[in-house]
């Protein structure tokens, strides 16, 4: 690997990289299939994904011929990594053996630990036979749509694919390692005025934003809407707030502390609902919604927006579903893409159906949005959301760090590369981008001077 990093930072040429050696073995980020019991009986407030999550040396993969080895400079930490390290809802050991009996090349991924990650941004090493786009030397980043086009349910949107999969999550040899096998129909060039762990962190929950509200797949968002969201700092909701001010659309952030609304009219974003300060209780108990408190909620956002949302930007699940059908405007949709508080939603129905309003069902993104999500990150119109960097050896603590939703935005971690601020090679845009809002994330957060 220390062949493959020299070759990197001395700017190797694509034939050079293709004649280097690849390891044997690589450092990766992994949970075990024989500890995938050991939080029976605990609380999910109580697992420790540093105890889970090992970091060592794992046997390297062949690679498929539509497949590429990618020396991974930096990756990131999203919830499905947690949900990995704590084996929520389901050990990940079952979709690995799902994979596994699909094909030859499938049954590689079925092994005894699980390399996670499903972010990565680095330089492709090696190419299989039919790769045809790309070459070694490239610079790129990831996105984690897998699979294949065998399928003929993948070729009106691959995110219907019967055999999609997330990269790192439903798969094995994800981006937390120092290296990975990726499909070449996840790769997307590199924005070149980012470093390599502020454009490792965006393409998961960037794409899936993108999805949910400007494809056309879910909400389709136009200019002048109003959305409503939910966790507006955090990793998917910090680029939602971003693509509807980005579109002319009026954003009303959601958050759960001073710091994270004062982070949030940073951003641009004059509407914001400290939900801890105004003391919402949805739920009165565990089995009963509170309606009065939707009422509460929908009151106040006309008294900042003069109208109800066009849209909900939707992930909390059960503990929210309930306030965002009734809070959504007469014809207005709900996009939906996760359910971080728990999946069984309840909801009352008469808000929906009486009043004409849709909830959507959203999934990550497809290749199409997750490139032109890319090409605004490029463009600079998008900004990561990167409030701080880890290296590989305290993955633990990174994910802890989001386990407790402790992490504004996104956390970087870095895998091969030595240090931060590493591969920006375009330094004329990034100062019209602005270093102000490239760091707005780490200066808030008080990890960047």
């Amino acid at each position: 690997m220390q062949e493959i990093l020299d070759a990197i930072q001395s700017d190797a040429s694509p034939e050079d990289f293709a004649n280097l050696a690849i390891p044997e073995s690589y450092r990766a980020a992994h949970v075990l299939r024989s500890e995938q019991t050991m939080w029976d009986g605990y609380e999910s407030a109580d697992k420790d994904p540093h105890k889970s999550l090992h970091v060592d040396e794992v046997a390297t993969p062949e690679i498929a011929p539509d497949e590429v080895y990618l020396a991974v400079m930096a990756s990131s930490i999203n919830f499905n990594t947690v949900w990995t390290s704590i084996f929520e809802p389901l050990p990940t050991f079952a979709f690995l053996d799902r994979l596994g009996k699909e094909s030859v090349w499938g049954k590689r991924h079925a092994l005894d630990y699980h390399v996670v990650g499903s972010d990565a941004s680095g330089v492709i090493v090696k190419v299989g036979s039919a790769v045809r786009n790309w070459k070694p030397g490239d610079r790129v980043t990831v996105h984690c749509n897998y699979l294949d086009d065998q399928d003929p349910s993948a070729h009106n949107d691959s995110m219907l694919a019967a055999n999609q999969r997330i990269w790192g999550f439903e798969t094995n040899f994800g981006g937390l390692a120092d290296l990975s096998v990726v499909k070449a129909n996840q790769l997307m060039p590199k924005p070149a005025h980012l470093s390599w762990e502020e454009a490792a962190v965006n393409a998961l929950c960037s794409s899936t934003s993108y999805r949910m509200l400007v494809g056309d797949n879910a909400a389709n968002m136009k200019q002048g809407d109003n959305v409503f969201i939910w966790g507006a700092t955090g990793g998917i909701g910090a680029y939602a707030t971003q693509l509807v001010l980005n579109g002319g659309g009026t954003p009303v952030g959601v958050v759960s502390s001073p710091e994270r609304a004062e982070l949030l009219n940073a951003m641009g974003c004059e509407f914001v609902v400290d939900r801890k300060a105004e003391g919402y209780q949805f739920w009165s108990d565990e089995n009963t919604q509170d309606e009065s408190e939707w009422r509460r909620l929908g009151k106040q956002v006309r008294g900042m927006i003069g109208d109800d949302p066009d849209i909900v930007f939707e992930h909390p699940g059960r503990s929210t579903m309930g306030a965002s059908v009734f809070i959504t405007k007469r014809g207005g949709k709900i996009v939906t893409c996760a359910a971080t508080s728990g999946y069984m939603i309840e909801y009352d129905n008469r808000h929906l159906w009486m009043k004409l309003k849709s909830i959507i069902s959203s999934h990550f993104a497809n290749y199409q949005e997750a490139w032109e999500m890319n090409r605004l990150i490029d463009q600079g119109a998008i900004v990561p959301v990167m409030s701080d960097v880890y290296d590989l050896t305290h993955v633990g603590d990174a994910a802890l760090k989001v386990h407790r939703n402790e992490a504004e935005g996104k956390l970087g971690v870095l895998c091969l590369s030595p240090e931060e601020g590493m591969g920006i090679t375009d330094q004329a845009k990034r100062e019209v981008v602005g270093e102000d809002r490239i760091n707005l994330f780490r200066r808030m957060a008080g990890t960047k001077a």
